[in-house]
């Protein structure tokens, strides 16, 4: 299938962008920053396994970083919530401190490429045409793409519903 995508208009340097990660458990776990918008996934690559994601939009002051979280998978309660965490970047290192526990990531891109940023959907491809999606209500499909990254997702941050998905590395040329 095809789809048109449209940027969110919320361009800002910022140096959390990019994708970041790091290995626990067996697990590894994805954030990437563009754009205003965090998504921070978990997912088993030995066993094809998807764990968790969660995401929303951010905003940084000084060392401090606030998510409001518009998905969670593990907690609807916590949409529409706010977390706030310190964090600090040295070089290609992020260490994030939530109440007191640390945890370190390290940058596998800069947010730098031609597509990088986050979008939107607009149209999907019907029968050879391009259909405009309906843009209004709360319900929204983003893509994220950083420097070699993406992922996208479709909720619905009003109703607390998580739709679906996907993510991984990408090339362009």
């Amino acid at each position: 299938a095809a789809f048109s995508f449209k940027p969110i208009e919320n361009k800002q340097q910022n140096s959390l962008n990019g994708a970041w990660m790091r290995q626990e458990d067996g697990n590894e776990s994805v954030m990437l920053f563009m754009d205003g918008y965090a998504t921070h996934t978990v997912y088993s690559k030995d066993k094809k396994e998807f764990k968790h994601t969660r995401g929303g939009t951010f905003t940084t002051n000084g060392d401090n970083i606030s998510v409001v979280f518009e998905f969670h998978t593990e907690n609807k309660d916590l949409i529409g919530k706010t977390v706030n965490l310190n964090f600090k970047v040295e070089g290609d290192k992020l260490t994030l401190t939530n109440q007191g526990t640390k945890a370190t990531w390290k940058r596998i891109d800069k947010g730098q490429a031609p597509l990088a940023g986050t979008w939107r959907i607009t149209h999907r491809m019907q029968d050879n045409q391009l259909s405009p999606i309906h843009q209004t209500g709360p319900r929204k499909t983003l893509k994220m793409l950083t420097g070699n990254r993406f992922q996208w997702f479709a909720i619905n941050p009003e109703t607390k519903e998580f739709f679906g998905t996907g993510g991984g590395t990408y090339t362009f040329e």
